[in-house]
């Protein structure tokens, strides 16, 4: 199959694809054992993409010369109108260890399953996460028309993370204006096709967060706290962050809220409970519920499969609480054009 320069002939490589890949196929580039594949997407749903994505992949590394495969969805630009762009769903906290970047993947997967498009940003630079929650490390996005274009995932959120630009652990040691440039291209790649952009953002009140409210205001904030006083403390620095940059707060949502043995099924409440409801009232900012602190959603995000994507009672907390936000959208949708 391989050329006398042992780079595969594109018509060999064209015929492996299956065949919806073949009808779909705009481009397909082969260079030192990287095939980049762009397909159109018109009429695919999210998971539709995933799984033709997967298939078009493990189709070409059957060839031997190919070590690595890049494949990017162009939305079909023939419809006439002109999209608008994408809602951001700002997702922070004000201190780390909260569960933001956990609860970012799950609350896009919940409202994916409701039928909206969303797309994942993962804002945290220095420590992104969000390739292995998702099930998309190794994966490197493509660019088009100097845009990068995102990673389909399994569960029909699309993501783009330092993470996929970035070799495994590497460690980023950027001055601000490096990660707000990361930022910006992250948040400008292809996501016409999405309705909400979920970003997760690092914890915090920095530059990371400031170019966001400068360059790409939210539509709203959701803001993640564990129960106990002093990560309150945090998120409230967090809302009065988005506050005074004019960014709505969609509203407060405990994390780690409420652990049941699983041996005895005995409830406990190693963080306390009730402190962000009350921090809620007090601040005069919806409360959105609680998410339990259970071995399951850490097990299954290290595996890459989000609990919101299951069914259960962690499948559940995510669920209502996509409800909410998505709620929350629709109420506010012809807000921002008025």
């Amino acid at each position: 199959m391989s050329t006398p320069d042992s780079t595969p002939d594109t018509e060999a490589l064209r015929a492996l694809l299956p065949a919806q890949a073949r009808e779909r196929l705009q481009s397909l580039r082969c260079a030192e054992g990287t095939v980049t594949l762009i397909l159109e997407a018109s009429g695919l749903s999210a998971r539709d993409r995933a799984a033709l994505e997967i298939a078009a992949r493990k189709a070409l590394l059957r060839e031997e010369d190919i070590a690595e495969v890049r494949i990017a969805f162009m939305a079909d630009k023939d419809a006439g109108a002109v999209k608008a762009a994408p809602r951001i769903l700002a997702v922070g906290s004000g201190k780390g260890g909260v569960g933001k970047s956990t609860l970012s993947t799950n609350l896009a997967v919940a409202l994916a399953r409701q039928g909206l498009k969303v797309g994942l940003v993962d804002a945290d630079i220095y420590g992104p996460s969000q390739a292995r929650l998702l099930g998309t490390e190794g994966i490197k996005p493509v660019a088009h028309d100097k845009r990068l274009v995102p990673v389909a995932s399994p569960w029909g959120v699309p993501v783009l993370s330092m993470a996929h630009l970035s070799e495994p652990g590497q460690a980023i040691a950027w001055r601000g204006p490096m990660a707000a440039g990361a930022l910006t291209q992250l948040l400008e790649a292809h996501w016409e096709d999405a309705d909400v952009l979920v970003v997760d953002l690092p914890p915090g009140t920095g530059d990371v967060q400031l170019t966001m409210l400068q360059k790409f205001k939210p539509a709203g904030a959701v803001i993640v706290s564990t129960p106990q006083d002093l990560a309150l403390i945090d998120a409230t620095r967090a809302i009065e962050l988005f506050t005074k940059g004019g960014v709505p707060i969609v509203g407060l949502v405990e994390n780690m809220a409420g652990y049941i043995c699983p041996h005895c099924g005995e409830e406990s409440d190693p963080f306390g409970c009730g402190g962000a409801q009350a921090s809620a009232q007090e601040l005069g900012v919806p409360f959105l519920g609680r998410i339990p602190l259970d071995i399951a959603i850490r097990t299954q995000s290290d595996a890459g499969t989000p609990p919101a994507a299951g069914e259960g009672r962690q499948a559940e907390a995510f669920a209502a609480l996509g409800q909410q936000v998505a709620a929350w959208l629709d109420s506010t949708a012809g807000a921002e054009s008025n």
